[in-house]
């Protein structure tokens, strides 16, 4: 089977709130990949109230097999682009279960995410991938990723948000 005519075959959809149980699963599962299981603090009441509560801040798409079995999923939000003037999307996770890969799952999710792209006139498609973890830049180069080498990730988290708060001006309405 070609990568084309099994992307075909792949359903991709947006997850539900009874997708939760699935999301999670695979965010653990992730985790455990990236050697940071006890990192996850997540729960499926998180996942509901940010993902599908009144306000949601990022959107999740499921790949499933044939028979409906969620087999991963692709986490990503909106960004902005102050160069190019335009939306694109930030995928905070893409997974797909160890049973799956090869089947071009995380293909057919990445090619959905460009389409979301397409229809809403993004300018780009973003991602962090672990430095070791080869597999994954090599298919990401595949598909035609390019790395940023030239940048550095920055992050602030945990009680440094607090401090920082501390020092706001506030904000004028």
């Amino acid at each position: 089977m070609t990568e084309s005519s099994a992307v075909k075959k792949t359903a991709i959809r947006r997850a539900t709130i009874k997708d939760v149980p699935y999301i999670l699963g695979f965010i653990k599962e992730l985790a455990e990949y990236e050697h940071e299981p006890d990192k996850v603090l997540c729960t499926e009441e998180m996942l509901e109230k940010t993902i599908f509560g009144s306000v949601s801040y990022a959107k999740v798409l499921i790949a499933q097999t044939e028979e409906g079995i969620p087999a991963g999923f692709a986490l990503y939000f909106y960004n902005y682009s102050t160069w190019n003037g335009k939306p694109g999307i930030y995928l905070e996770d893409l997974y797909v279960q160890p049973k799956y890969r090869g089947s071009s799952y995380g293909s057919a999710l990445l090619y959905a995410l460009a389409q979301e792209l397409v229809d809403i006139d993004g300018g780009r498609l973003e991602w962090s991938v672990l430095k070791w973890n080869t597999p994954s830049i090599e298919f990401y180069k595949r598909l035609g990723a390019v790395p940023m080498d030239e940048w550095q990730t920055m992050r602030v988290d945990g009680t440094q948000i607090a401090e920082m708060a501390k020092r706001s001006p506030g904000i004028l309405e």
